[in-house]
Protein backbone atom coordinates (compact mmCIF):
# COMPACT_ATOMS: atom_id res chain seq x y z
CA UNK A 1 0.00 0.00 0.00
CA UNK A 2 1.27 3.28 -0.94
CA UNK A 3 0.31 6.28 0.80
CA UNK A 4 -0.07 10.07 0.73
CA UNK A 5 0.10 12.53 3.80
CA UNK A 6 -1.25 15.93 3.13
CA UNK A 7 -1.71 18.71 5.58
CA UNK A 8 -0.71 22.34 6.15
CA UNK A 9 2.49 22.97 8.68
CA UNK A 10 1.35 22.10 12.16
CA UNK A 11 -1.19 19.58 10.69
CA UNK A 12 0.52 16.76 12.51
CA UNK A 13 1.46 14.77 9.52
CA UNK A 14 4.73 13.56 11.14
CA UNK A 15 3.51 12.57 14.36
CA UNK A 16 0.72 10.36 13.07
CA UNK A 17 3.39 8.83 10.54
CA UNK A 18 5.50 7.66 13.66
CA UNK A 19 2.21 6.52 14.83
CA UNK A 20 0.94 4.44 11.53
CA UNK A 21 4.60 2.79 11.47
CA UNK A 22 3.77 1.13 14.74
CA UNK A 23 0.50 0.23 14.32
CA UNK A 24 0.41 -0.70 10.62
CA UNK A 25 4.10 -1.32 9.27
CA UNK A 26 4.78 0.88 6.70
CA UNK A 27 7.90 2.54 6.05
CA UNK A 28 7.91 6.43 6.66
CA UNK A 29 9.39 7.88 3.71
CA UNK A 30 10.11 11.84 3.58
CA UNK A 31 11.66 14.24 0.71
CA UNK A 32 14.23 15.80 3.65
CA UNK A 33 15.33 12.04 4.44
CA UNK A 34 16.10 11.35 0.88
CA UNK A 35 17.96 14.07 0.39
CA UNK A 36 20.16 13.91 3.40
CA UNK A 37 20.86 10.09 2.86
CA UNK A 38 21.55 10.44 -1.30
CA UNK A 39 24.17 13.17 -0.48
CA UNK A 40 25.45 11.27 2.85
CA UNK A 41 26.26 8.60 0.65
CA UNK A 42 27.58 9.90 -1.96
CA UNK A 43 25.20 8.52 -4.74
CA UNK A 44 24.97 10.03 -8.09
CA UNK A 45 21.41 11.47 -7.53
CA UNK A 46 22.62 12.78 -4.23
CA UNK A 47 25.10 14.51 -5.63
CA UNK A 48 23.19 15.82 -8.24
CA UNK A 49 20.37 17.31 -5.85
CA UNK A 50 23.53 18.88 -3.64
CA UNK A 51 23.89 22.20 -5.20
CA UNK A 52 20.17 22.64 -5.05
CA UNK A 53 19.89 21.77 -1.15
CA UNK A 54 22.66 23.73 0.09
CA UNK A 55 21.11 26.68 -2.23
CA UNK A 56 17.64 26.41 -0.15
CA UNK A 57 16.48 25.80 -3.92
CA UNK A 58 13.50 23.27 -4.84
CA UNK A 59 15.25 20.05 -6.25
CA UNK A 60 14.04 19.06 -9.34
CA UNK A 61 11.51 16.72 -9.73
CA UNK A 62 13.30 13.94 -11.87
CA UNK A 63 15.78 13.96 -9.04
CA UNK A 64 13.87 13.64 -6.16
CA UNK A 65 11.36 10.92 -7.87
CA UNK A 66 14.61 8.84 -8.50
CA UNK A 67 15.06 8.96 -5.40
CA UNK A 68 11.99 8.59 -4.05
CA UNK A 69 11.60 5.00 -6.87
CA UNK A 70 14.88 3.62 -5.17
CA UNK A 71 13.79 4.02 -1.78
CA UNK A 72 10.93 2.30 -2.17
CA UNK A 73 12.07 -0.64 -3.78
CA UNK A 74 13.95 -1.56 -0.17
CA UNK A 75 13.25 -4.25 2.00
CA UNK A 76 11.67 -1.96 4.47
CA UNK A 77 9.05 -0.98 1.73
CA UNK A 78 8.31 -4.21 0.96
CA UNK A 79 4.72 -3.70 2.23
CA UNK A 80 4.14 -0.43 0.90
CA UNK A 81 5.02 3.35 2.80
CA UNK A 82 3.92 6.93 3.61
CA UNK A 83 5.39 9.42 1.71
CA UNK A 84 5.33 12.73 3.65
CA UNK A 85 6.56 15.76 1.99
CA UNK A 86 6.08 14.65 -1.89
CA UNK A 87 4.28 15.58 -3.69
CA UNK A 88 4.05 18.84 -3.36
CA UNK A 89 2.46 20.25 -6.50
CA UNK A 90 -0.07 18.93 -9.74
CA UNK A 91 3.48 18.75 -10.96
CA UNK A 92 5.03 16.65 -9.16
CA UNK A 93 1.60 14.39 -8.17
CA UNK A 94 1.27 14.00 -11.96
CA UNK A 95 5.20 12.66 -12.59
CA UNK A 96 4.97 10.40 -9.48
CA UNK A 97 1.70 8.47 -10.88
CA UNK A 98 3.36 7.88 -13.68
CA UNK A 99 6.63 6.88 -12.12
CA UNK A 100 4.81 4.33 -10.12
CA UNK A 101 2.51 3.46 -13.20
CA UNK A 102 5.65 2.71 -14.95
CA UNK A 103 6.47 0.13 -12.14
CA UNK A 104 2.65 -1.42 -11.99
CA UNK A 105 2.05 0.44 -9.09
CA UNK A 106 0.05 3.28 -8.01
CA UNK A 107 -1.12 5.82 -4.77
CA UNK A 108 -3.61 3.49 -2.92
CA UNK A 109 -4.74 6.53 -0.44
CA UNK A 110 -3.73 10.11 -0.31
CA UNK A 111 -5.50 11.28 3.85
CA UNK A 112 -5.66 15.03 4.54
CA UNK A 113 -5.32 15.70 7.82
CA UNK A 114 -7.22 18.50 8.11
CA UNK A 115 -7.34 21.07 10.97
CA UNK A 116 -8.52 24.74 11.19
CA UNK A 117 -6.05 27.57 10.69
CA UNK A 118 -6.90 29.09 14.28
CA UNK A 119 -5.50 26.13 15.77
CA UNK A 120 -2.48 25.82 13.34
CA UNK A 121 -1.53 29.20 13.96
CA UNK A 122 -1.64 28.24 17.91
CA UNK A 123 0.21 25.22 17.72
CA UNK A 124 3.04 27.18 15.02
CA UNK A 125 2.87 30.31 16.56
CA UNK A 126 3.23 29.02 20.16
CA UNK A 127 7.08 28.07 19.86
CA UNK A 128 9.35 29.08 22.11
CA UNK A 129 13.49 28.51 21.54
CA UNK A 130 16.35 28.14 23.84
CA UNK A 131 19.34 30.12 22.00
CA UNK A 132 21.96 28.41 23.91
CA UNK A 133 20.59 24.67 24.74
CA UNK A 134 18.72 24.69 21.65
CA UNK A 135 15.28 23.45 23.81
CA UNK A 136 12.06 23.66 22.24
CA UNK A 137 9.35 25.26 24.34
CA UNK A 138 5.46 25.29 23.52
CA UNK A 139 3.39 28.23 25.23
CA UNK A 140 0.22 25.65 25.78
CA UNK A 141 1.36 22.26 25.18
CA UNK A 142 5.31 22.19 26.88
CA UNK A 143 5.42 25.71 28.56
CA UNK A 144 8.53 26.49 30.73
CA UNK A 145 8.46 26.16 34.16
CA UNK A 146 9.38 29.84 34.55
CA UNK A 147 7.62 31.66 31.76
CA UNK A 148 10.23 32.94 29.03
CA UNK A 149 12.83 31.28 30.55
CA UNK A 150 14.80 27.70 29.61
CA UNK A 151 14.61 25.01 31.93
CA UNK A 152 17.36 23.42 31.10
CA UNK A 153 20.00 26.45 31.30
CA UNK A 154 17.89 29.50 32.18
CA UNK A 155 18.55 31.57 29.53
CA UNK A 156 15.96 34.02 28.23
CA UNK A 157 13.81 32.01 25.34
CA UNK A 158 12.92 33.77 22.20
CA UNK A 159 10.95 33.10 19.23
CA UNK A 160 11.72 32.58 15.55
CA UNK A 161 10.39 35.11 13.02
CA UNK A 162 8.83 32.69 11.06
CA UNK A 163 6.70 31.28 14.02
CA UNK A 164 5.21 34.84 14.49
CA UNK A 165 1.49 34.63 14.56
CA UNK A 166 1.18 37.09 11.06
CA UNK A 167 4.22 34.88 9.25
CA UNK A 168 2.70 31.85 10.11
CA UNK A 169 -0.63 32.79 8.82
CA UNK A 170 1.17 33.90 5.10
CA UNK A 171 3.05 30.51 5.42
CA UNK A 172 -0.66 28.89 5.50
CA UNK A 173 -2.06 30.74 2.83
CA UNK A 174 0.94 29.95 0.45
CA UNK A 175 0.61 26.33 1.36
CA UNK A 176 -3.02 25.91 0.80
CA UNK A 177 -2.84 27.17 -2.33
CA UNK A 178 -0.16 24.59 -3.08
CA UNK A 179 -2.30 21.49 -1.57
CA UNK A 180 -5.71 22.76 -2.86
CA UNK A 181 -5.08 21.20 -6.41
CA UNK A 182 -3.81 18.01 -4.79
CA UNK A 183 -6.34 17.48 -3.24
CA UNK A 184 -8.71 17.91 -6.49
CA UNK A 185 -6.36 15.65 -8.18
CA UNK A 186 -6.83 12.30 -5.77
CA UNK A 187 -10.14 13.26 -5.11
CA UNK A 188 -10.94 12.93 -8.97
CA UNK A 189 -9.00 9.91 -8.92
CA UNK A 190 -11.37 8.12 -5.50
CA UNK A 191 -8.11 8.10 -3.35
CA UNK A 192 -8.52 11.24 -1.32
CA UNK A 193 -9.34 10.61 2.22
CA UNK A 194 -10.17 13.59 4.39
CA UNK A 195 -9.74 13.39 8.66
CA UNK A 196 -9.93 16.08 11.04
CA UNK A 197 -6.68 16.46 12.67
CA UNK A 198 -7.66 19.03 15.56
CA UNK A 199 -9.04 16.37 18.17
CA UNK A 200 -6.33 14.17 20.54
CA UNK A 201 -3.27 12.94 18.66
CA UNK A 202 -4.30 9.26 19.91
CA UNK A 203 -7.89 9.34 18.20
CA UNK A 204 -6.80 10.95 15.51
CA UNK A 205 -3.56 8.04 14.95
CA UNK A 206 -6.99 5.36 16.01
CA UNK A 207 -8.87 7.03 12.68
CA UNK A 208 -6.02 6.69 10.64
CA UNK A 209 -4.99 3.23 11.30
CA UNK A 210 -8.38 2.16 10.58
CA UNK A 211 -9.31 3.96 7.27
CA UNK A 212 -5.50 2.39 6.37
CA UNK A 213 -7.28 -1.27 7.54
CA UNK A 214 -10.08 -0.94 5.37
CA UNK A 215 -8.87 0.40 2.46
Amino acid sequence: MYVILLGLPGAGKGTQAAHLTKTTGLAHVTTGELFRENIRLGSELGKKAQPYVEQGLLVPDELTIGMLLERISQPDCAAGCMLDGFPRNLDQARALDEALARGGRTIDRAVYIKVPTDELVRRLAGRWNCPKCGAVYHERDRPPKSPGICDNCGAELYQREDDRSEVVRTRLEVNLAQVEPLLEHYRQKGKLVEIEGAGEVDAVGEELTAILASS
